[in-house]
Formats: C-alpha cells, structure tokens, sequence
C-alpha cells in the first residue's frame, strides 16, 4: 500500500522524541508498508539531506534500543523528507497538494504535531487547499480543547473539511499493549467475564504517577493541568475499557458506543461531590530517588502564585446495572514516587472463610508503565494442613518476556492504525466532548474556590486527604494494602 504521512511540526520535539523512533521501530520490524513517504513541515528552511542530517543526531537522545545503526537510518532516512511550509499562507498548502497530488498516494495521513492553538486554521486550510479527499485522515494530538466549549469549536472546524471517520484524535495511552490487552483479557477469555460486576468486584483503581516534575514545560503545564492533561483523557479512556459492555463486534464504531455509554454513566458531580470526592494537589520540596527536587512553585515558567493542581485524585461510580455502587478511584500526579501505571481490580473476599487468612481479598493488577503485564494475586496454603493459614501468592505475566519478538510500542501501533485505517485506538468526538462535560463541573468548583490546591512533598503519594477518601470506604490505595 503506498502512503504519504506528513508531519506538521516536522522538527518539533514530539516529532523527533516520539514519532520518528516510533517510524523507525516499524521500519525496522518490517511493518511500515514499502514504498511510503514521509514529509516533515515546519517553518524553517532545510534539505531533504539536512533534515535527514538532523534527525540522525535527534536519534542520540532516544532510548538506545531504539537508535539505528548507519545502515539501518541510511535505508529508514531514504523515506524522509522535508519541506518548508508557513501554516498561515494557503500558497504552501497548494504547493503540498501539489507534491501529494503528482504521486497519487493510495492513503495520506496528515498528523498534527504542532501546538493545539493551529489544529483549528490548519484543518481550514487544509479543506480550502482540498487536501480532504476520501483517502486523507488527520490525527489531532491531544490536548483538545481547553474546556467543552473549546473542544466543540475544534470539532466543529474539523469537521467543516474532514468526516469524522477521517479524523482521528489520539490517545498515546490506547496503544499501550497492556491497554490493547484489556478488550482480549475480558471478551477473548471466559475466565473473568462471569466476575466483571459489582457483585464480585468491590472497586477499581486506576493510577498513572510520574516521578518527574513538569521540566521545561512549565508555561504549558500551568494553563493545562493534571485534571486536563491526564483524567479528562488518558485515565478516563482506561475507565472506559475496564467498564464497558461488551460491543457486538469488533468494529470501530461498535467499541465506541460502549464506551460512549461508560462516560455518559459517569455519577456527575455536584459542588458538594467535589469537595467530599475530589482531591487537587500541588507538590512542593521535597525527595525523589533520594534526590532533593524543588517544589512546583520554583519550577522554571511557573508563577510564583500559581493555583494549578499538579496531582488529583478522585472517586466516582458507573450508574449502571453491572457496575451500581462499585467506587472507581483514579489518581495521577507528579512528583510521585515513581513512575507508576496500573489498573488494579479489586474482587470482594469469599462470603464465608474456613481458612485463617482468607479474609485478604483477590485482585487483578494490569500493568501499564514502566512495564506492561497482568498480576493475579491469589491466596494458598504452604502446607496440607486443615487450619493452614493461607498465605499471598501472584501468577505474573510480563509481556516482553511474554512477546519479546512481537512488541510494538503505543506510537508504532497508533501510527500504523492511522495509515491502515483501523480506527478501534481513537477516540471519536462525542466521546472526547461527553468527558469535557464529566469534568468540567471540577473545574468550575475549582475555578471558584478560594483555598487554592493542597500541598504535598515531592516523593509521597499526595495530599493525605486523598488516602482519606479512599479510607470513607473502608479501602486503601494499593500502595497502602
């Protein structure tokens, strides 16, 4: 199949930090269809040699297993090319669809690596100029939107010059393996199906911890948020896939509804479930790795006074049948200590115990970062012994171990999808626009409140009111157990 994706922010560091290794990894695992083409844009001036110059050197500041050799980048680097382009001028967008236009390409994936304030004249160019045509999709990075209001004016310009089958809004997090595992773990086996309700499980829990502060990214970070940046998108489309019924097929649009109902399901919040079932937080000094770490307030681009929440932590029930009064706890942050996502079920113990110890409850542990398998936690006698107290045990599966010669990393697989067209690992628009609605009563309250967010050490795990709140329930976050 021939191809041509071209990259806006073509010299961005999402570019030359994520996409680039990931097109490599593909190439080099045999799976980037032969014969494609890919086009960097950005403002500057350079040559296709130059820039092919230029992200050979990038490559030395990925990870080294994903670094080529010189023969493996001379062949890769063959694909690559480079073209000055001034996003606000529709002579360049003429000139690109006249390059795209004298190949032919069978499939043209336009990926958008660029700040989110130009996804909007960018997609208006791009259907003024007609490079919109029934083979073209566009890929839009998240964050979209600041606020629902925001995400439906993107939307709505997106969709002025592109169906919503063309356009393709990503979630890196979709092509985790461990996430692509999640719709096979529950409707490819008959093991867990039977147990996936509120009579078997007695809540969820969903963390995805940073032990990194915001960097350079200060300025960014401080207009988004952790609310924005991580729940309204990555946690909530994790919740989705744990909660969701299962779809009639396969199909895109089959697994989108289901996933459509999980968010409009979503208890919705009041001003007075937000401040009883919503914890916001701000790290300040403290100890990471047994390293002294400022706090956020210092960082580089942050306002001395800054409101903005660095770590949330909240508590919320799918109103439905299958899952009515089963708490969903999700919690991300940063400066935590370590880098840490999981999913963690948490099944209710054996209605009446006969052994010593066999009040401890069962549970599922998907592991996301920083490596991706499943953990079953179980409970076993050590001996033959009638009164043997029982004792935790775990079956591990490590998927790199498992697949070590099939891994394809969240990048790889999400760019592949968008050239093959397999649209199961996007996020449609009604569901992008009904997780704004979810949270945008938080922000609201937030907005309006006058104590601001509360503090915690850089290394711990948050604000203690976040283990509070768990602590309502008679639970305790898994790091706790």
């Amino acid at each position: 199949m021939s191809f041509d994706l071209v990259l806006f922010g073509g010299t961005g560091d999402l570019t030359w930090r994520k996409l680039m290794p990931a097109l490599f990894q593909a190439f080099r695992h045999g799976k980037l269809p032969a014969g494609g083409r890919i086009l960097a844009v950005a403002r500057d001036e350079r040559s296709d040699d130059e820039y092919r110059a230029f992200i050979r050197a990038k490559f030395a500041d990925v990870d080294p297993s994903k670094q080529p050799s010189d023969e493996e980048f001379a062949a890769f680097a063959q694909a690559l090319h480079y073209r000055r382009m001034d996003l606000s001028q529709p002579e360049h967008y003429a000139g690109l669809k006249q390059w795209l236009d004298e190949r032919g390409a069978e499939t043209v994936v336009l990926f958008l690596a660029t700040s989110p304030h130009l996804f909007m004249p960018i997609c208006a160019q791009l259907g003024t100029a007609g490079i919109n045509g029934p083979n073209v999709r566009v890929v839009l990075e998240k964050p979209l939107g600041h606020d629902l209001a925001s995400a439906q004016e993107i939307n709505r310009v997106v969709r002025a010059s592109f169906t919503e089958r063309q356009a393709l809004r990503i979630d890196h997090y979709l092509g985790k393996p461990a996430v692509q595992n999640l719709s096979a773990l529950r409707f490819g086996n008959a093991l867990f199906e039977p147990l996936w309700k509120r009579e078997s499980i007695a809540n969820i829990q969903i963390t995805l911890a940073e032990a990194i502060g915001v960097g350079t990214r200060g300025d960014f970070y401080d207009r988004t948020g952790a609310l924005r940046d991580m729940v309204q998108n990555h946690a909530l489309q994790l919740l989705t896939m744990i909660a969701m019924e299962p779809p009639s097929s396969s199909d895109a649009d089959a697994i989108r509804d289901e996933k459509l109902k999980v968010l409009k399901s979503l208890k919705p919040f009041t001003a007075e479930t937000v401040a009883r079932d919503v914890v916001r937080g701000q790290y300040k000094a403290g100890t990471v790795d047994g390293a002294p770490v400022k706090g956020y307030l210092e960082e580089v681009k942050v306002p001395g006074d800054s409101r903005t929440e660095t770590f949330v932590a909240l508590r919320t029930e799918v109103q439905n049948w299958r899952w009515a009064g089963v708490p969903f706890y999700l919690r991300t942050g940063k400066r935590l200590p370590g880098r840490d996502a999981q999913i963690v079920v948490n099944f209710r113990p054996v209605p009446h115990p006969i052994f010593p110890g066999a009040n401890r409850a069962n549970k599922l542990v998907i592991k996301l970062q920083p490596e991706d398998g499943l953990e079953l936690h179980l409970l076993a006698a050590k001996g033959s012994g009638t009164n043997e107290m029982l004792v935790p045990v775990k079956l591990d599966l490590d998927f790199d171990r498992a697949f070590s010669s099939e891994r394809v990393g969240a990048y790889e697989r999400l760019l592949l999808d968008a050239i093959a067209g397999r649209l199961n690992l996007f996020v449609r628009s009604d569901e992008q626009e009904q997780a704004w609605r979810w949270v945008e009563p938080i922000l609201k309250m937030w907005a309006e409140d006058p104590n601001g967010p509360r503090t915690y050490a850089a290394g711990s795990w948050g604000p203690p009111a976040s283990s509070a709140m768990v602590a309502r329930d008679g639970c305790a976050w898994d790091e706790e157990q």
